[in-house]
């Protein structure tokens, strides 16, 4: 599967922790609250994640993830949630701090570091 932006990216995760899925749709004006953006901004991620192939939206309609956009979108939220707890349970940062920098981990790490991060995990009984 292609890589999108990290933008775009937040977008699939969002619309995953939000319940969409390839068969429950969200609403436009949802996403645009959990990332705290417009709902331009949010149309316009739309579009071009349409294009790609990973979410479908009829006109004006509500969003519902492809195939692509779903497994896309569970696992960045994989990701994100592995790193969150990784920084909180095992460095021991704060909630909120390690929150903030999974977000940031989650994007630059590639596939083959993250399932190496996944294999560490799991030695370590996270």
């Amino acid at each position: 599967m292609e890589k999108v932006s990290m933008s775009h990216e937040d977008y699939l995760e969002a619309i995953v922790m939000l319940g969409g899925s390839t068969k429950q749709s969200v609403r436009s004006v949802d996403v645009a609250e959990k990332l705290g953006v417009s709902k331009a901004s949010v149309s316009k991620a739309i579009s071009s994640l349409k294009a790609s192939g990973m979410l479908d939206q009829p006109y004006y309609g509500d969003i519902t993830l492809t195939e692509d956009g779903y497994s896309y979108g569970q696992a960045v939220l994989k990701r994100h949630h592995s790193l969150t707890r990784f920084l909180h349970e095992k460095i021991g940062l704060d909630e909120e701090v390690a929150e903030e920098e999974a977000c940031k981990m989650e994007h630059a790490i590639s596939d083959e570091s993250f399932e190496k991060w996944l294999e560490y995990f799991k030695k370590i009984g996270l």
